[in-house]
């Protein structure tokens, strides 16, 4: 069965890796333009496209997927099926019909929950117990068309975005080889969506990563774990940001005190939030590398009774 595999960022190299190590070998990988990043702007590589040179794969990075002369690179090539993870392109609906097997994804999610673009930072921002991967055959909807395999794992109390993440990486990977597998042999079962049972997973938008101390501790400590390590949760100290990667909801407070008063420094930062209190565990102050609060709070010389936000 040829298969063509589209991809751009870690999660879809997981997945890569993942079929490489299982010998299903893509004809062709698809990944975005390489980009300028760092202080010396360089150009650098996908991490799909990566992983996809160190294992001597073709790799094209086309500006878009739609235009007729990659349409017809695909038409020469005739894959059976193609594979997209975390592709970052939208696919229209030539595209989508032109492998006799579908294109399959892997969503970050329990379909239909968290369909679109944040389904990781969605979950644990609601403070979810459970997630997992689907695979499911791309349509022409947002992650609306039928499912095919799913795999669940838990979500803890402190699991930040960026754990979450690397577990659903590496499931995923494992959740697609079966998936390619039950294809080729012609028995992947697929069940249509339940859409009356659908979520929709928005993008964050920059107001979300400002921290309410008049918000429930529970609340709080699920927005930091929820953008950590990506954007990251602040709160203003002094007049300059102050990101929190890591809390802890403590089990004193003093509801009497002002919301984001600083109520102890003596084991790290203890916060008054509007109900109950979070111990901030990792921070950074603007301009700086994150470290723990306990090294913060050696050279920072912070009063107890500070007021953040």
């Amino acid at each position: 069965m040829k298969t063509v595999f589209m991809g751009t960022p870690d999660f879809a190299a997981r997945s890569l890796e993942a079929l490489l190590k299982a010998g299903i070998k893509p004809r062709l990988v698809v990944t975005k333009p390489d980009k300028k990043r760092g202080r010396g702007q360089l150009l650098q590589p996908t991490p799909v496209k990566i992983i996809a040179e160190a294992a001597g794969l073709s790799v094209v990075a086309p500006q878009s997927v739609n235009t007729p002369e990659f349409l017809e690179q695909l038409r020469l090539l005739a894959p059976d099926l193609i594979i997209v993870v975390a592709f970052g392109q939208l696919i229209k609906k030539e595209l989508l019909q032109l492998p006799p097997q579908g294109i399959v994804n892997v969503h970050a999610s329990l379909l239909p929950k968290y369909r679109g673009a944040a389904p990781i930072h969605r979950a644990i921002l609601n403070g979810e117990t459970e997630s997992g991967v689907t695979t499911m055959l791309i349509d022409e909807g947002m992650d609306t068309g039928d499912m095919l395999l799913t795999a669940k794992t838990p979500i803890s109390s402190d699991m930040t975005t960026g754990e979450l993440h690397d577990i659903l990486a590496d499931l995923g990977g494992k959740l697609l080889v079966k998936t390619v597998r039950a294809i080729k042999a012609g028995n992947c079962p697929r069940t249509v969506q339940n859409h009356n049972a659908a979520t929709y997973a928005a993008r964050l938008n920059r107001e979300e990563e400002l921290l309410d101390w008049h918000k429930d501790a529970a609340e709080l400590h699920n927005q930091i774990r929820g953008l950590s390590p990506f954007p990251g949760a602040y709160t203003m100290l002094n007049g300059k940001r102050f990101k929190i990667f890591r809390s802890q909801i403590a089990g004193h407070s003093d509801e009497c005190r002002p919301a984001g008063e600083i109520i102890s420094v003596d084991n790290g930062l203890l916060v008054q939030c509007g109900r109950g209190a979070l111990h901030l565990l990792i921070v950074q102050p603007e301009g700086k590398n994150a470290l723990a609060a306990v090294d913060f709070l050696r050279g920072a010389k912070l009063q107890k009774g500070t007021i953040l936000g």
